[in-house]
């Protein structure tokens, strides 16, 4: 018999996940990536802005270091956050998906639609936060946003050696591919279905609701939702902070 008490999907609470927990060794040494500052405040503050701005997500949870949880705490009080959104901070373990099975563990029972973003994805317009939630609450159980390829992607087997010429064995059509940005959505059943079946060290948790055999569908993403992963895309970030201070007062 069906539980009547639950929430249909096109009413049920949304929460997003937010693993912080990793040290961002490509941008060099210095404070963990999520918390390197953007325009004076730290990626993760923005990141967790950016997904409080949809007002159909009711709790944000911030996965810190394993031994940060208090700093990161004392971060997000010290920083304007909107009143409506809850937020919880637990940490996180030794990888990215232990920690979201950390996130996901500390959900309570009444948020049906769970969300997972990078940390260091601080820009993502709350249309495209919006739109993956839509798709959830459509049905999908899995969804991720993304966006067409701009270059040509080439396969190669992969050097012996560091530093010697790859040769490439696949040059795929690019009509046929993606860049997959964050945050992505899922069913929660399905997402903890998920982590508690694929034991298989992945990039992302849709990957994980495709082992299960379940469709993975796309909805548009957004140029500014990329990932500061690098000094140049700190330059970037900047930048458009810059323009939308200029055309938003923001």
């Amino acid at each position: 018999m069906s539980d009547d008490s639950r929430p249909s999907r096109s009413e049920a609470r949304t929460a997003v996940v937010i693993p912080a927990a990793g040290k961002g060794v490509r941008l060099g040494p210095g404070a963990p990536k999520a918390l390197r500052a953007l325009n004076g405040t730290p990626m993760l503050i923005h990141a967790v802005r950016a997904m409080a701005a949809s007002r159909a997500v009711s709790l944000v949870v911030v996965v810190a270091p394993p031994d940060g949880a208090p700093e990161v705490k004392s971060l997000l009080d010290a920083h304007a956050l909107p009143e409506r959104t809850d937020f919880l901070v637990v940490p996180g373990g030794e990888t990215r998906q232990e920690s979201v099975k950390l996130g996901l563990d500390a959900l309570p029972p009444d948020h049906d639609i769970v969300l997972v973003h990078d940390a260091a994805r601080p820009l993502v317009p709350v249309d495209t936060v919006d739109a993956v939630i839509e798709a959830v609450r459509g049905g999908a159980p899995a969804v991720v946003p993304a966006l067409p390829l701009a270059d040509t992607v080439k396969e190669v087997e992969p050097a012996r050696t560091s530093g010697d010429p790859e040769p490439v064995v696949a040059t795929p059509s690019r009509a046929r591919l993606r860049a997959v940005q964050t945050p992505q959505g899922f069913d929660r059943a399905t997402l903890i279905r998920a982590h508690e079946t694929v034991t298989d060290d992945v990039t992302d948790d849709a990957s994980m609701v495709e082992q299960l055999g379940l469709t993975v569908v796309v909805v548009p993403g957004h140029e500014e939702a990329f990932k500061v992963t690098r000094p140049l895309d700190l330059v970037l970030a900047e930048a458009v902070l810059a323009r939308r201070r200029l055309n938003d007062g923001f």
